[in-house]
């Protein structure tokens, strides 16, 4: 475990222009007396503020990601929770799963598109209604970050933060979504639309349909706010104008 730690560390220093290694001290850290892992990037970290200009320390680093998350998040949320979030967004509405296209195809050859644009537009609205309460859902999985994951993010992809967020929350994310995405279904009436599209489907097809919608519905919208917050987040690393407080120049700026 430390040489991992020791070797993320050794790639975050070398990729800074502006710092200068001292690899002595590193190793000291490892191979002396003070060998925690909290410490080891202690004494990285210490090393890269002493040279750079924003002179980060632990604090800055992990106080910025997670601003950078909730800012993220919060912001997704708001935009997809409202009226055609999903709809209206090309890249994020929710269609019929490809083991449907079929049954929509053929509905529509029989004059029943408008039952079909009604069950899709139903699963958009449901997603919608779900999204609008995630925010709080990922306050925990942000809370929980520690020195060595906001390193690693920090000097990561520019989705690493949403990556570390997707692999922290999607369980639970899945637990708490699913319940609100039934009752968002069943509220604007998609299960009905859909019951009535596989329904006249399989009137007509000796092969019956039968797709989870909830499971898939709530698949699709995790997938869309999780899409969402990456976006968020390649703007606050890359544009000047959405780092919005002076923490998140301070530690996306440099």
């Amino acid at each position: 475990m430390k040489k991992i730690i020791l070797f993320s560390i050794g790639i975050f220093l070398l990729s800074s222009s502006k710092s200068q290694i001292n690899l002595n001290k590193i190793k000291k850290s490892v191979t002396g007396k003070d060998t925690s892992t909290a410490n080891l990037v202690n004494a990285a970290t210490k090393n890269i503020a002493g040279n750079n200009k924003g002179s980060l320390t632990n604090d800055d680093i992990i106080s910025g990601l997670k601003e950078a998350l909730t800012i993220g998040t919060q912001n997704s949320a708001k935009k997809l929770g409202t009226v055609d979030g999903f709809f209206k967004d090309a890249a994020l509405k929710i269609l019929m799963p490809p083991e449907a296209q079929k049954v929509t195809n053929t509905l529509r050859s029989m004059g029943m598109g408008n039952l079909v644009d009604k069950a899709i537009l139903s699963m958009n609205r449901a997603a919608e209604d779900a999204a609008s309460g995630v925010g709080d859902i990922f306050i925990n999985a942000i809370k929980d970050m520690s020195i060595a994951d906001g390193i690693q993010i920090l000097n990561g992809g520019n989705t690493a933060a949403t990556d570390y967020l997707k692999s922290t929350t999607t369980n639970s994310l899945t637990e708490k979504m699913r319940p609100v995405i039934e009752t968002s279904l069943k509220k604007t009436d998609a299960t009905k639309y859909w019951n009535d599209v596989f329904t006249n489907y399989n009137r007509v097809s000796t092969k019956k349909v039968e797709t989870d919608l909830t499971a898939y519905v709530t698949q699709k919208a995790m997938d869309g706010i999780f899409i969402s917050v990456a976006q968020e987040e390649q703007k606050i690393r890359k544009d000047p104008a959405a780092q919005v407080t002076g923490l998140l120049k301070k530690v996306f700026g440099q």
